[in-house]
């Protein structure tokens, strides 16, 4: 049943209303975070053994969610096939901290989301893996968010520092993931579908998880296994609207016709498929239907927001705000699910010692905005389980989070400016810890209103 709050004068709420509210908030993330298991996601879509054929079976993969996936695919084919399991062999990249126990399949740990030299070593091995192969061969492409980072093999000419910087750049940047992730594939001798061309004339199938706006194949991990509409001008492009700095021999290599990346009509792809298995409305929609069980409507405003976190945080306040007062465009009780990716444009006076992440940074800007209002609480994490650099997913609003941060000395809007997020909520006690989750369907956001949720109270 839905908690109410009373909208009299002297609010009247439950004693155990907020305990309750922010346990179903991470009741909804977990859920999100729970759709989106490997373990769930992967089986339903593996080749059976008429469909392998008698060639080699190739697993490779990198993200943060590409070991857990990994397994899923060898406890699969132990409990349905072992004899098949017998064949399978491969390498997968994930984060540090992110790895588990595989018996065929090898898995590295590396940085992220600036790279390090385990990944360049990793991803140097698995392109070197894939050559020579036949058609009768195989390759299971399981790639993930955080791949990127995780395979960090540089162009011609550049260097595992020229990647650093440029990495670190466009986090700084407030580009989009897509724009983001257009750059690193024309810098790079592994993405943009060259390790899907290089495992030619072998036949790819790519299983995916999402964590970019849009769902397009091409901008997970940068698409080191799928084909690039994208071209070297539209990096070109990217780079002159963020006035980002770039070592020359990035501009130099991007000036090369050979920095192109494959394209979708090159024969080299025509044997690759690409199944999505899961995406960030799958993880909405299920914590949705946990939310109205519990007796709230729930509303999922888009799978694919983006923009600067403080303004996307400032607009989803107004829209609670306008629900709160006016009942509209919903009635309370209700719950605001989105998902997405922000950004953060780090800016020069902001200082250099801030502890943030996107969700937390647009979570601050939401409370900032919304003011004192009583039964509105608020989630928002990474289903990664890590915001920013730090091993924090994200964090909880409630309605006294503005007097207590007071009564403790804390200063929001500047802990805003400095991008200091994690730390304000930390000093609060509201930060979310899960670990790693060993999935990745990008940022989740939950809003809850109950019922009588009243400003300035």
């Amino acid at each position: 049943m839905a908690l109410r709050v009373s909208t009299s004068k002297k609010t009247m709420v439950k004693p155990n209303a907020s305990a309750e509210a922010l346990a179903l908030l991470r009741s909804l993330f977990d859920t999100a975070i729970a759709a989106a298991q490997p373990e769930l996601c992967v089986p339903p879509h593996l080749p059976t053994r008429a469909e392998l054929g008698s060639g080699r079976l190739i697993v490779i993969g990198a993200g943060k969610a590409s070991a857990a996936m990994a397994r899923a695919l060898e406890d699969h084919y132990k409990n349905n096939d072992p004899e098949l399991l017998q064949r399978i062999e491969g390498l997968v990249i994930t984060r540090y901290g992110y790895g588990v126990n595989c018996s065929h399949i090898e898995i590295v740990e590396a940085a992220h989301p600036v790279p390090d030299a385990a990944g360049l070593a990793a991803a140097q091995r698995m392109l070197e893996r894939v050559q020579g192969l036949h058609e009768a061969d195989l390759v299971i492409g399981l790639i993930s968010g955080g791949g990127s980072a995780l395979l960090p093999l540089p162009a011609r000419g550049l260097t595992l520092a020229d990647k650093q910087q440029i990495n670190r750049s466009l986090l700084e940047s407030g580009a989009t993931i897509v724009e983001m992730n257009c750059v690193r594939r024309h810098l790079s001798a592994i993405k943009g579908g060259r390790l899907g061309a290089a495992c030619y004339p072998a036949r790819v199938l790519n299983l995916l998880m999402s964590d970019v706006p849009g769902d397009q194949p091409i901008d997970i991990a940068s698409g080191p296994t799928v084909a690039d509409p994208s071209t070297r001008e539209d990096a070109l492009a990217i780079i002159a609207r963020y006035h980002l700095r770039l070592p020359d021999a990035a501009r130099y290599w991007l000036d090369d016709d050979a920095s192109e990346s494959i394209k979708p009509d090159d024969p080299r792809m025509f044997r690759v498929q690409t199944r999505i298995i899961a995406a960030p409305q799958q993880s909405l929609e299920a914590a949705a239907a946990l939310a109205r069980r519990a007796g709230y409507g729930a509303h999922i405003l888009g799978d694919a927001i983006e923009g600067e976190a403080r303004d996307v945080g400032k607009v989803l306040a107004r829209i609670t705000t306008q629900i709160a007062s006016r009942g509209q465009p919903f009635d309370a009780p209700c719950v605001l699910l989105s998902g997405g990716e922000t950004t953060v444009t780090l800016r020069d006076s902001s200082g250099s010692d801030g502890r943030g992440g996107r969700n937390v940074e647009f979570l601050l800007a939401f409370g900032i905005a919304l003011g004192a209002q009583a039964g509105v609480y608020a989630l928002a994490g990474d289903t990664d389980g890590v915001d920013g650099v730090e091993e924090i997913a994200g964090a909880y609003w409630q309605p006294d989070t503005l007097t207590r941060a007071q009564a403790a000395g804390l200063r929001p809007t500047i802990s805003l400016d400095q991008h200091d997020a994690h730390s304000f909520f930390q000093a609060l006690g509201q930060s979310i810890i899960t670990g790693p989750t060993r999935t990745n369907v990008n940022d989740f956001r939950a809003i809850l209103i109950q019922a009588g949720a009243s400003i300035g109270t």
